[in-house]
């Protein structure tokens, strides 16, 4: 481990990165679950919330990859001195 970086220093950023996805994926269903019926009414909104969701996916798989990267090497690391 790097001299001077903490656990937290790495699973603080992906846990805040976890719960950002998290809350932009509920607020971008919200938003495409209340588009009128209507297909006339706005679909570049439409376009732009699916186009976020995906964003907020991949965020969150992100996070949530680092997040598992830094529990594996803390595991690693507390094999090794066992």
């Amino acid at each position: 481990m790097v001299k001077g970086m903490g656990i937290h220093s790495i699973t603080g950023p992906a846990m805040k990165g976890i719960q950002s996805g998290i809350h932009g994926l509920r607020r971008v269903a919200s938003e495409i679950a209340s588009q009128p019926a209507d297909p006339k009414t706005k679909p570049t909104d439409l376009t732009r919330a699916m186009v976020e969701m995906q964003q907020h996916t991949v965020q969150t798989k992100s996070s949530l990859k680092v997040l598992k990267t830094s529990d594996d090497m803390l595991g690693t690391l507390v094999d090794e001195r066992a």
